[in-house]
């Protein structure tokens, strides 16, 4: 295995296969739908973790979906010691993750630019 692949990055992709499965089948909160964890960032510690997600909801729906994994923090984390063997099992921590929606937005921006640039030329 490389070096450059830490012990703390497999804990946190570990980490992050089993949430994601974790709030697709066995989260029923009705605010926490249609979410992605994208990333999930381990102190060297292990004592906390943070979880980045991304969501297909309306940005007015944010708020709920936080609240909503806020509250369900408890249950993840105890699932998650059911699931992965460590020694202390990370407080997490949820962090919207809004790099989709600005990359969909910079490319949009690429797109005009460039159509506006063909539309010049044939002028």
């Amino acid at each position: 295995m490389p070096k450059d692949y830490s012990r703390a990055q497999r804990v946190a992709q570990q980490i992050r296969r089993e949430l994601a499965e974790l709030v697709r089948l066995e989260l029923k909160d009705p605010r926490v739908g249609f979410i992605t964890i994208s990333d999930v960032e381990v102190t060297p510690d292990y004592a906390h973790a943070k979880v980045f997600f991304t969501s297909l909801a309306p940005e007015s729906d944010l708020p709920g979906i936080e609240a909503g994994l806020r509250h369900a923090a408890g249950f993840l984390r105890r699932e998650l010691g059911r699931r992965i063997r460590i020694h202390n099992v990370p407080e997490l921590h949820f962090v919207y993750d809004a790099s989709v929606e600005r990359g969909a937005r910079l490319s949009k921006l690429i797109d005009e630019a460039v159509a506006a640039d063909k539309k010049e030329k044939d002028a």
